[in-house]
């Protein structure tokens, strides 16, 4: 197998296990940096929970999973089938084991040391989107603050608690305060069951599926090659080479490979030495047409739904269902967004709606995704983002590249080592 002309301090030529936007940033940057790139995917570009999600580039509610309330919330929860968050009565021994170290990593400290551990991919993230659109990915990202709404001015405490938290970390966030009649005049789509609300400042938004389109072709352009149904079976390690095989032989070659395969990360990396596991916490969304144009993002936290203008209409788009992946999509779960959504909102036509789309977001048990190199030198890892994938996408690949190409783990990256 050779060398593959390795540069000297990092490889020439790397193969990108998954299109989605975590994996198509990284072979981005990677080219940035010389390398030649091959992207290989066992469906095709944003085909996981890159395509369908809120489309949020929200640094200021990159808040982490692993928050006690959640746990508190979770328990309550857990028999309710029209609940945002849905665990299935199931045998599986790995997911309850997986929601075991969940919910042991639900405390203060746990919760802070992963706030601590987003701070550098916070402040970075906006820049890194702004450095992909600036050379040659033909998608905008739009300013806009995300207003998050609620009932009355005692259940939005519970975000002003969470975000002065936030500050308490070290993430100061932009926010303020607006009454009902203010949140009514500038959205004609909330009803008078809306009594307080909380803008918070300085987020963005994308059409997700588009922005990765428009990775995808600004990879192509520079020369990289991806390739649709690549399904991989197995990944061999050679003398400063690797062959990945997809299910019906085909075969690539590269110095060096990332697995960025989201929900399905594990299966691929436990062998590798990644002992952190990665469980599948499955969202919905749909589009619906509106009566009125919606002026930006809609967060309502009670019901954990979040609604984003979309080519058009409105994306609405919630639940943290913890299922296999590959799981069809299940209705009943759309039918629960909608029943608490309509009290909320109006002037929005739910029998209408179309792109009805589950996808699977990665989620770990310490509320830190894994982005680095495995026990295999030459082979890395990034996925396990959470609801936050598509906001630190950016920024996890130039991180990353920065790592394979000089050998050097950047500091930002020591939280979440994958050997950990």
């Amino acid at each position: 197998m050779g060398d593959l002309d390795r540069m000297d301090g990092g490889p020439r030529s790397a193969i990108v296990v998954g299109a989605g936007i975590v994996g198509l940033s990284t072979a981005w940057f990677l080219q940035e940096r010389g390398v030649r790139v091959t992207v290989v995917d066992r469906a095709g570009i944003a085909a996981g929970s890159s395509w369908g999600n809120a489309g949020w580039l929200s640094p200021g509610l990159s808040i982490p999973l692993n928050e006690p309330a959640v746990l508190r919330y979770g328990l309550r929860s857990l028999l309710d089938r029209q609940a945002p968050l849905h665990v299935p009565a199931t045998p599986d021994p790995r997911l309850w084991q997986f929601l075991a170290r969940f919910a042991a990593n639900c405390t203060n400290r746990s919760w802070t040391r992963a706030v601590r551990a987003n701070l550098p991919f916070n402040e970075e993230c906006l820049e890194a989107f702004d450095v992909l659109t600036s050379n040659g990915v033909e998608a905008p990202t739009i300013d806009a603050p995300i207003t998050a709404m609620f009932e009355t001015a005692g259940q939005a405490q519970a975000l002003v608690a969470e975000l002065n938290r936030l500050g308490d970390a070290g993430q100061p966030v932009s926010w303020t305060r607006l009454s009902g009649p203010a949140l009514r005049e500038r959205f004609p789509q909330v009803t008078d069951r809306i009594g307080a609300g909380i803008r918070i400042d300085g987020q963005r938004y994308v059409d997700p599926g588009r922005f990765a389109e428009a990775l995808a072709r600004a990879v192509v352009s520079r020369g990289g090659t991806i390739r649709h149904r690549f399904d991989v079976a197995a990944v061999r390690r050679h003398d400063h080479a690797y062959t990945v095989q997809s299910s019906n032989g085909r075969t690539v070659n590269a110095n060096a490979v990332v697995l960025a395969t989201g929900a399905w990360l594990g299966g691929l990396a436990r062998k590798w030495g990644v002992r952190v596991p990665v469980r599948a916490g499955r969202g919905y969304s749909f589009t619906v047409p509106t009566d009125q144009p919606v002026p930006g993002p809609i967060y309502l936290p009670d019901i954990r739904v979040a609604c984003t203008p979309y080519q058009g209409g409105l994306r609405v788009a919630g639940t943290m269902e913890f299922r296999e992946p590959d799981d069809p999509l299940y209705p009943a779960r759309v039918n629960a967004i909608i029943a608490s959504a309509r009290p909320l909102l109006k002037g929005l036509r739910w029998e209408e709606r179309t792109d009805t789309w589950v996808g699977s977001r990665p989620v770990t048990a310490d509320g830190r995704p894994v982005i680095g190199e495995t026990g295999a030198p030459g082979l890395y890892v990034a996925g396990g983002h959470g609801m936050w994938g598509l906001t630190h996408s950016a920024v996890t690949g130039r991180l990353l590249a920065e790592q394979i190409t000089t050998g050097k783990q950047p500091e930002a990256l020591r939280p979440f080592d994958p050997l950990r």
